[in-house]
């Protein structure tokens, strides 16, 4: 099994390298790639939750105590004294920090059901509701941190089956075939409730259509193959020329900063461009009214 700091180092390259492509494609602005980022961090660590004293568990539980209990404080802000709001505050965190994570370790198994394609994609479906109706970020931008949740994820099930292999050994190791799994067939009644809760939570997210629709437009790759390569020399310094990109294809991938492209109005600006020579939504000049 990978230690923390390797799920860390390369769950940190691998959302970069996501986080870079998603910048030139200009998909997303500054406020949002950094949050999408983190979610492909946090996926890296998530497997090892249902490891008793891991920092990943560690930090989740704590983050949820947190969460938990300010929720708690706002909603009876008004109702309670200071006093009482100090008591209730604490003991929400308390109880959520160690009584639920009590009974979450008391139910789980370490390389168990958390270590699947199935719980990636409960994570995924659990990070696009955050973004949506918790930071109120659009339908796309919101699967898209689900994408980088999921990605990051996986790549901590991809390193713990490396590190299930003994190179120098020829062999394979006890823990082979454990962490990387579609679900956990030693325990169906845990793979059972995760999947009904991943149906609940998939029900619950936004749709997923405008970010599937954004990751298959032809303006989207076509701008992305233009500007994988320099259009001249490396850094402006090194290599031979190249031929400039056709004059159209940046102009067609110009998706909405912040936010992945809504086809409806992608649709109505091709149709008032193909009708009349006007910008559109320019308002007609006085003399034409």
């Amino acid at each position: 099994m990978a230690n923390y700091a390797t799920h860390i180092a390369v769950g940190t390259v691998v959302s970069g390298a996501l986080a870079t492509l998603t910048v030139g494609a200009d998909i997303l602005g500054p406020e949002s790639i950094m949050a999408v980022t983190l979610a492909g961090v946090a996926g890296s660590v998530l497997p090892d939750i249902d490891l008793r004293d891991s920092r990943a568990s560690t930090i989740l539980f704590s983050g949820i105590g947190v969460f938990a209990s300010f929720c708690v404080l706002f909603i009876n802000a008004e109702s309670y004294s200071i006093a009482e709001l100090w008591i209730l505050w604490l003991g929400s965190l308390v109880m959520v920090r160690y009584g639920l994570s009590a009974l979450f370790f008391r139910i789980s198994v370490h390389r168990g059901v958390w270590h699947s394609l199935l719980a990636g994609l409960f994570w995924a479906g659990l990070t696009a509701i955050m973004f949506h109706y918790l930071l109120g970020r659009h339908e796309g931008v919101a699967w898209l941190g689900g994408g980088f949740m999921f990605v990051g994820y996986l790549t901590h099930l991809v390193l713990d089956e490396i590190y299930s292999v003994d190179f120098m050994g020829n062999r394979l190791k006890q823990s082979f075939g454990t962490a990387l799994k579609i679900w956990d067939s030693r325990y169906p009644g845990h793979s059972l409730a995760l999947a009904m809760a991943t149906v609940l939570l998939l029900i619950a997210a936004p749709t997923p259509r405008p970010f599937f629709e954004a990751i298959g437009s032809q303006s989207l790759w076509s701008g992305l193959h233009d500007r994988l390569l320099p259009s001249e020399k490396w850094f402006g310094l090194i290599g031979p020329e190249r031929a400039v990109a056709h004059p159209g294809s940046q102009a067609a991938n110009q998706i909405t900063t912040g936010s992945l492209p809504d086809s409806k109005r992608a649709a109505g600006t091709s149709e008032s461009g193909n009708a009349d020579s006007n910008p559109a939504g320019a308002a007609p000049a006085a003399s034409d009214r």
